[in-house]
């Protein structure tokens, strides 16, 4: 659907959290020519919106769509759920900047988040080789990057466990300018994966300078969401700090027992930070398990090398039987430091498929069943399927994750990962179970007040002045929803199932999903930020 579109009668909720009001939208030339009261057709095409609400489209501020938006066109898992912008590069690893050593790495070490495409060499040498893939393949929906942490210290240091030395860290500042002049909108650490793990404070706050310098923000998954929570956020706002740099804390959560009840702690230290000056934004899903690789929860030290140095440890008895102490005794760094509970590692994906039955069993489920012990179960999973196994882990509180979506500053992220024969459904359900249960269903949020935690408020964080809000002038990024109905879909058995309730999405005014049908349009296009360099 092209050219002048009046949408007729819809309920308009422009993002400012206002009381939503019956009125008309114009749309031409992919942006908003007007908003409210009723607008003369003249000729025009017009959109029946009655009974429908219309939004800003959504904006995912934690995605692992990074291969995704290059290998499938459809791109219906986020499309679907209204999401017009994602932002990319999460966790500290993803493709680019990357060595052509460093790429080979990661195609192993992220299978488990973006499986490995047979028609994709996984691989930028810049950020801007990156994003003009994404342009030139088109794709449904706006992507935005993050400068990976990770990533940058296995181009300069390796993939060994040591402090980066004094040239190797100029050599990562570097890299960090390069990438924001690229475009980039900030960058992100992984803090429980290697190598980035291996980063000392002083080396973030170091790279932070430079993000901070270029108007950007750091969005760190911190070195503990467990045993350590607390403290980890406390570095991540000691970085923020000292840099002087934006911080937003990603997938904001205060996970396993240990943590129960205490999200309270955490926004307060939040609003501390706050009233100290510290521009700090959050973002979380709505649901209570996590999802990440089984060999994310290996120890550091068992992490340092790469994948080959990797599973060639894990074939020494030694190192197995450490490991296993450590998992399941004292809490390693890569679970958070939490001794980890078998029963709650939930096979979701796997790279070998002769390992497809695993897919949906714990990993208790399957020791019980083979007669062995768990960490033998653990070892041998990742030795056979080369360190690419997903897992979901069901560590997750309710109290939690209602106290911490109500924040100020919180905004949506759906942390979705596509791979895997049964993917965590946040992945296809994230942004209408903000809406249908969290907001029409329980009453956690306000239907206006949703609508800037899932637009305004992510759009504000990225900088995107012509984004996120109804108005003349704004990009025509926009969902059309019926509150009374939307609802997610997808679930943990059937991960994979459109939401419903969402029968209109625009992308900058061209039709991405049309009567709840997904067209063959791809307006999407990589966003650079403010600090991208002129041409």
């Amino acid at each position: 659907m092209t050219g002048e579109l009046v949408v007729r009668g819809a309920r308009i909720l422009d993002g400012s959290g206002r009381a939503g009001r019956t009125g008309d939208v114009l749309l031409a030339d992919g942006r908003i020519a007007a908003a409210g009261g009723r607008i003369d057709a003249g000729g025009r095409r017009i959109l029946d919106a009655d009974g429908l609400a219309i939004a800003p489209g959504f904006i995912d501020m934690h995605a692992h769509s990074d291969l995704a938006v290059l290998t499938d066109r459809a791109h219906q898992a986020k499309v679907a759920q209204g999401v017009t912008t994602e932002v990319v590069g999460q966790d500290g690893l993803s493709y680019a900047p990357a060595t052509d050593a460093a790429a080979a790495m990661l195609r192993d070490q992220l299978a488990g988040w973006n499986g490995v495409p047979d028609d994709l060499r996984a691989g930028w040498g810049t950020v801007a080789g990156y994003l003009d893939e994404v342009d030139r393949r088109g794709t449904a929906a706006n992507v935005a990057y993050l400068l990976p942490q990770g990533t940058i210290r296995l181009d300069v240091v390796g993939a060994d466990d040591r402090p980066a030395t004094p040239a190797e860290l100029s050599a990562m500042r570097a890299l960090v300018d390069r990438g924001m002049r690229d475009g980039a909108f900030g960058m992100s650490s992984g803090l429980t994966y290697a190598p980035g793990m291996f980063a000392s404070t002083d080396e973030l706050v170091a790279l932070c300078e430079i993000v901070a310098a270029h108007g950007g923000f750091y969005a760190p998954h911190q070195r503990s969401y467990g045993a350590g929570a607390l403290a980890a956020y406390a570095e991540m706002v000691e970085v923020a700090k000292r840099s002087g740099c934006a911080l937003h804390l990603t997938h904001a959560t205060m996970n396993f027992a240990v943590n129960r009840g205490r999200a309270a702690e955490l926004l307060a230290l939040v609003d501390d930070a706050l009233a100290d000056g510290i521009d700090v934004t959050i973002d979380s899903y709505p649901y209570l398990p996590g999802s990440t690789t089984l060999a994310a929860l290996l120890p550091g030290w068992a992490s340092a090398g790469g994948p080959g140095t990797v599973l060639a440890r894990l074939a020494d008895p030694a190192a197995r039987a450490r490991i296993a102490h450590e998992l399941e005794v004292t809490g390693s760094d890569g679970c958070h430091g939490v001794p980890v509970e078998w029963d709650t590692i939930e096979i979701s994906g796997v790279r070998n498929t002769a390992l497809s039955d695993r897919v949906g069993r714990t990993v208790r489920e399957l020791a019980v069943a083979s007669g062995r012990a768990p960490s033998d179960v653990f070892f041998d999973l990742l030795t056979t399927d080369r360190l690419g196994t997903g897992i979901l882990q069901h560590v997750g509180d309710e109290g939690n994750v209602r106290a911490i979506m109500r924040h100020r500053t919180h905004t949506g992220g759906s942390d979705g990962i596509l791979v895997g024969g049964k993917p965590h459904p946040r992945a296809w359900g994230t942004f209408p179970r903000y809406l249908g249960r969290y907001v029409r269903e329980e009453g956690v949020l306000g239907l206006e007040d949703a609508i800037v935690h899932l637009s305004a408020r992510p759009a504000a964080r990225l900088g995107l002045t012509d984004r996120g809000r109804i108005a003349p002038g704004m990009i025509a990024d926009l969902v059309l929803f019926d509150p009374a109905t939307v609802s997610d879909r997808a679930t943990f058995a059937e991960p994979r199932v459109r939401p419903d309730g969402i029968p209109w999405v625009f992308v900058a005014g061209e039709a991405v999903i049309a009567d709840g049908a997904r067209t063959d349009a791809t307006p999407g296009r990589a966003l650079r930020s403010s600090a991208c360099a002129p041409s």
